[in-house]
């Protein structure tokens, strides 16, 4: 039995552990703050946990946030561990009831210093998957110290991980993991210059004078995801098509990139640990994308739209053939 724990935070890391999963042959329980996927592969168990940041109603009758209860970092020793919050505990609680009664060959943990140190504790190996990004604050060092594999989701060569050096005798870099991975593409049987915009890359008001600026010239625009219409389940077939896509700089949408092989402009959004930032610079200075400012103009999206659009990405560097396959054969050359 494999325990995976998928992070809350956006879709990026419950779609990586879909795109694993069916290359691994063991039953996997998946731990999550995130509901069930309305597709789970054969022989995946989702336990839904408590939130661990909700407001606490003390005995005082008085409501307060979970960071009001007191050091959540323990003295900058942890990310998140709020004092006395009953959620937080309740989920921790149900991992280790679950570890205590399932034999469990490997742990792995997308993304979690806490719960990386708790299987850990209960004598569980670990893999931890690494993410971009200025990770060298010490709950992240301890996290990769704790795990006996760290699965790195990216090729070798590609993305300047400091928080691993040192530690090259567990890393795992296994290529970019993208659900698309083997799937053929869908090219268009017109010549209609498109741009999708994928995601929430521009604020709204920058995102309709873009578009107005696009149209006037010609472009036709799509979207999924990026305010003009809601979450889009299947884009392959809208990057397979667009001339140009235009994307945030997070792990998944940059792989699927690579699967399509797409030209694209990026606009690295503001996160922990200038995680995308850190990502941008990476495309850039492979010649892989065009990229732009988070506050850059219409005019300057439009026209890094055009400059896209005139090159050739060798996305190949990129690795995401069989990255799925390899991270899946990591984990079990662990649980062995």
């Amino acid at each position: 039995m494999i325990g995976w724990y998928v992070h809350h935070h956006g879709w990026g890391h419950v779609t990586r552990m879909q795109a694993i999963r069916p290359h691994l042959d063991d039953e996997v329980t998946v731990f999550s703050s995130l509901p069930e996927p309305e597709h789970s592969a054969p022989g995946t168990t989702w336990v839904q946990l408590p939130s661990d940041s909700d407001a606490v109603l003390g005995p005082d009758g008085v409501l307060r946030e979970a960071r009001e209860l007191g050091d959540v970092t323990a003295g900058g020793t942890l990310h998140w561990a709020p004092v006395g919050h009953p959620g937080h505990q309740a989920r921790l609680a149900a991992i280790a009831e679950w570890v205590a009664i399932h034999p469990t060959s490997v742990f792995v943990v997308d993304v979690s210093v806490e719960v990386t140190m708790l299987a850990r504790l209960l004598g569980v190996p670990t893999v931890a998957v690494a993410q971009p990004g200025d990770r060298t604050d010490a709950p992240h060092r301890l996290g990769y110290d704790l795990a006996d594999r760290i699965l790195a989701p990216w090729a070798s060569g590609t993305i300047p991980a400091k928080a691993l050096v040192g530690r090259e005798d567990r890393v795992r870099p296994v290529g970019a993991i993208s659900r698309y991975d083997g799937r053929a593409r869908t090219d268009a049987d017109d010549d209609v210059r498109r741009v999708l915009f994928l995601g929430l890359a521009l604020d709204p008001l920058r995102l309709a004078q873009t578009v107005e600026l696009l149209s006037a010239d010609g472009w036709t625009v799509e979207s999924a995801g990026a305010g003009m219409a809601g979450r889009v389940d299947d884009v392959w077939p809208l990057l397979c098509r667009a001339t140009v896509v235009v994307s945030a700089a997070g792990q998944n949408s940059i792989a699927d990139l690579a699967a399509a092989d797409a030209r694209a402009v990026v606009i690295a959004q503001e996160r922990p640990f200038d995680e995308q930032e850190d990502m941008a610079r990476v495309l850039a200075a492979h010649g892989l994308a065009q990229t732009v400012s988070a506050d850059a103009t219409p005019a300057e999206v439009v026209d890094s739209i055009r400059r896209a659009a005139d090159t050739a990405p060798r996305w190949d560097v990129w690795q995401v053939a069989g990255a799925g396959a390899r991270a899946a054969a990591a984990i079990e050359e662990l649980a062995r």
